[in-house]
C-alpha cells in the first residue's frame, strides 16, 4: 500500500517493549507500507522532521555540502532558535545569505507547528500501558493526532484504552480500540491477517534511544485470557475470552531468521495452568530450545544487520545498529593502529554517526568491517532461562504439572500470593514446587487492597521462613494496589486502602526503596527491614520515614543487634528512634489517636498540623526531622 505508518509508545519508562506496536508493525511491513517507530519527547520528534527537510533542502542548493555533518547543530538551533548555535560552526557556508535565510525560515516552521498544518503519515497508532501514566498518555496522544492526514486514522490501542476508552474519546477526540486485534480486518477492511496471532517485529526496538530492561527475550503469549475472575484485576477486561493454546514455535522460527535468536523466552500468559493443552505447551517450550540445561550463544549481529539492509527491511532501524556494533568493534580493538584505520574509514564514509551514514555506505564498508567483527566477537554460551511473568495460580499447582514444568529452564518461577488467606494453599504449591526441583521462586504480593497492614508481613514472613526451610530462594516484590476504573484514582496513584493510611504506605514504600523493591532469602536482611515480629512492623509503620531509610543511624538498638556484621559508626550516631517511640507509645489513648490522626496524613510542615497540645506536637518534631539533616 506504500502508507507511511507512525507508531508510538508514550514516553513512560516500562520494563517491556510495547507487543503490540510490534505486530502493527509486522502487518504493515507485510502489506508493504513505511513503518516508523518513536518513544520519547514528541516535540523532538517534530524537530526530527523539520531538521530532515531542512537538510533535503539544503541539499538541494547546495549539493557539493554534506549537510548531515551538521544535523546535531542544525537540529538544536530548531528547537531552541539561538543564533549562538550557528555562529559555533566554522564552515562558511553558514554565512552564506541563502543558507541563513533557510535555517530561519525552517526554524519558523517549527514554530508555526507546520508538522501539524502539513501532516506527512497516513496513518499514527499509539499504545498505551497503565491508567497512573494519564497525563503523559494523553499529552502525547492529543500531539500525535496532529501529525495525521486524517483523524480517522489514528488508532489508540493498548491497556490504558481498553479500560478508559469513554474517558479516553473525552480528552482527545479518538475513538480508542478496546481489546484484541484478534480478527480479520482490523485495520484494512478485506485484509484476512489477524494481528493478535502475527510474530514481532524486533528492528523497531533498534529505532529509538530507550533500552527496555527486559531487552534480549522473546516474548509471547501461549495462552490468553483467565478462567479466574478477581476483583482487582484488569484481565478479564483486556481479554475476557480465554484462548487455551497459541502457537510458539513459528513465531520462534520467524525471529531467528529475521532478527536472530534471543537469550530468554518471556511468556506473558495470565493462567498457563488452566489450560488444557498445558502439556503440550510444556513441551513445544522445551523443544523451541528451552529444556532444563539449554543455553544460548549469541548470533552474530553483524550479519544479521547487513542482510537486513540488503532486504531493505527496516533501513532506519539497521543504519542505527551498524554504527552500535561499529562503536563496539572500536571499542574492542587492542591494537590502536588498527582501531585509528578504522576511525579513518567510518570517517570518510560518513559512518560515524547513525544521522551521517547511507544504507549504501555501511553496505560498501562490509568487506573491511566484517572480519573486524569476527575477530572482536567471541560469543560464550550462556544459560537460557523460562519466566511465565503474570505468574502461576497456586490454586491449580499439582505434583504432575509442576514435574511438568520442572522439564524447562523456569527461572523464576512465579507464584500468586495475593491475599493471606490463600496461604496454606500457597505454602503447598511452593513445597510441591521445590519438591519437583524448582528452587528459584518469585511473587507479587498485592497490597492496600482489602488486606490488612499485618498480613504483608505475615506473607513476607512466611516466604523468608520458607526460603530457610525448603533451601529455596523466593524473591517477594510488593505491589501496591492501584483502582483501574475508579474515576478519582486512575489518573494518580493516591489510592488508600480502607485498612491502610497514607503513612503506612509511604513508610513501606521507604523500606522497598532501601531493598531495591524486592526482598529475598535472609532472616537477618529481612528483620532489619521489616522487623521481628508484628509488634516492631506496625512500629516501622508509624516510625518517621528518616528514621526508616537511616535506621543504623537512629536506632541504638538495631545497632547493637548488628554489631557483629555491621561495624560502621558515624558522628551521627544516636538513638533518637527509641526516644520517638517512647513518647509515641506514652501518650494517653485519647492524645495518641490524635496524634495518629496526623501522622496518617503524613503532612508534616507545620501550615499542615492542626493541633495545640504539647505532648501531641513534640512527638510530630521528630517527624520533621528530612533525609537531609541525616545526610549531613
Amino acid at each position: 500500500m506504500n502508507r507511511k505508518v507512525l507508531l508510538i509508545e508514550p514516553n513512560y519508562k516500562n520494563k517491556y517493549p510495547p507487543m503490540g506496536l510490534m505486530k502493527l508493525a509486522t502487518y504493515y511491513r507485510t502489506v508493504g507500507d513505511d513503518v516508523r517507530f518513536y518513544k520519547g519527547d514528541m516535540r523532538s520528534f517534530a524537530v526530527e522532521l523539520i531538521c530532515d527537510d531542512l537538510i533535503n533542502h539544503l541539499s538541494i542548493i547546495f549539493p557539493e555540502v554534506f549537510w548531515k555533518d551538521y544535523y546535531p547543530a542544525l537540529f538544536n538551533f530548531i528547537k531552541i532558535g539561538k543564533y549562538a548555535i550557528l555562529e559555533e560552526i566554522e564552515d562558511p557556508i553558514f554565512q552564506d545569505e541563502a543558507v541563513l535565510d533557510a535555517i530561519k525560515a525552517y526554524r519558523k516552521k517549527y514554530k508555526d507547528k507546520e508538522y501539524f498544518t502539513n501532516p506527512r503519515f497516513d496513518k499514527v497508532g499509539i499504545t498505551t500501558l497503565f491508567t497512573f501514566y494519564w497525563d503523559i498518555t494523553i499529552d502525547t496522544i492529543n500531539f500525535a493526532k496532529h501529525l495525521c492526514k486524517k483523524p480517522e486514522d489514528v488508532m489508540i490501542g493498548g491497556i490504558m484504552s481498553s479500560l478508559l476508552p469513554t474517558e479516553v474519546y473525552e480528552a482527545t477526540g479518538i475513538e480508542p480500540f478496546v481489546g484484541l486485534l484478534n480478527h480479520p480486518g482490523d485495520i484494512d477492511e478485506g485484509n484476512n491477517l489477524i494481528i493478535d496471532e502475527l510474530p514481532l517485529d524486533y528492528s523497531i526496538l533498534e529505532e529509538i534511544d530507550y533500552v527496555y530492561p527486559a531487552n534480549n527475550a522473546y516474548f509471547a503469549y501461549m495462552t490468553r485470557g483467565c478462567v479466574n475472575k478477581c476483583k482487582f484485576c484488569a484481565v478479564p477486561k483486556l481479554e475476557p475470552q480465554y484462548c487455551d493454546y497459541i502457537n510458539l514455535r513459528k513465531r520462534i522460527q520467524h525471529t531467528d531468521e529475521r532478527f536472530g535468536a534471543r537469550k530468554d523466552l518471556l511468556l506473558l500468559d495470565n493462567n498457563v495452568l488452566a489450560s488444557k493443552y498445558y502439556n503440550q505447551i510444556i513441551n513445544e517450550i522445551r523443544d523451541c530450545g528451552f529444556g532444563v540445561g539449554a543455553t544460548y550463544t549469541p548470533p552474530n549481529e553483524y550479519e544479521i544487520m547487513i542482510n537486513n539492509l540488503k532486504d531493505s527491511y527496516n533501513d532506519r532501524a539497521y543504519i542505527r545498529k551498524a554504527i552500535s556494533i561499529y562503536r563496539e568493534i572500536m571499542a574492542k580493538l587492542k591494537d590502536s593502529a588498527e582501531k585509528t584505520e578504522l576511525y579513518l574509514a567510518l570517517e570518510t564514509a560518513h559512518c560515524l554517526y547513525y544521522y551521517t551514514a547511507s544504507k549504501e555506505d555501511i553496505l560498501g564498508l562490509d568487506e573491511y568491517v566484517r572480519p573486524l567483527y569476527e575477530k572482536t566477537h567471541k560469543p560464550s554460551k550462556r544459560k537460557r532461562i523460562v519466566d511465565f511473568n503474570q505468574g502461576i495460580d497456586s490454586r491449580l499447582i499439582t505434583e504432575a504439572n509442576m514435574k511438568k514444568l520442572s522439564k524447562v529452564n523456569i527461572q523464576p518461577l512465579r507464584i500468586a500470593f495475593d491475599h493471606w488467606n490463600l496461604r496454606d494453599i500457597y505454602e503447598k504449591s511452593v513445597r510441591i514446587a521445590v519438591k519437583s526441583g524448582i528452587k528459584s521462586l518469585s511473587n507479587y504480593l498485592l497490597y492496600n487492597f482489602e488486606d490488612k497492614p499485618e498480613e504483608l508481613y505475615y506473607r513476607l514472613r512466611l516466604n523468608v521462613d520458607l526460603c530457610e526451610e525448603l533451601g529455596a530462594s523466593i524473591y517477594s516484590f510488593p505491589m501496591k494496589y492501584h483502582p483501574i476504573n475508579d474515576k478519582e484514582f486512575f489518573m494518580n496513584r493516591d489510592y488508600i486502602g480502607k485498612h491502610w493510611n497514607r503513612k503506612f504506605i509511604r513508610a513501606v514504600q521507604a523500606v522497598l526503596n532501601s531493598t531495591k523493591g524486592k526482598i529475598g532469602r535472609g532472616v537477618d536482611f529481612f528483620e532489619e527491614a521489616f522487623g521481628r515480629d508484628i509488634d516492631e512492623f506496625i512500629k516501622i509503620l508509624w516510625m518517621p520515614e528518616t528514621f526508616i531509610i537511616y535506621r543504623r543511624i537512629y536506632d541504638a538498638d538495631l545497632r547493637s543487634r548488628l554489631s557483629g556484621k555491621y561495624t560502621t559508626v558515624t558522628m551521627h550516631d544516636c538513638d533518637l528512634a527509641n526516644e520517638w517511640w517512647e513518647k509515641f507509645r506514652s501518650l494517653p489513648p485519647q492524645k495518641l489517636e490524635l496524634a495518629k490522626s496526623i501522622i496518617a496524613l503524613n503532612k508534616f510542615k507545620s501550615d499542615d498540623i492542626s493541633c495545640n497540645d504539647k505532648e501531641v506536637l513534640e512527638v510530630l518534631s521528630y517527624y520533621t526531622i528530612t533525609r537531609d539533616e541525616a545526610e549531613a
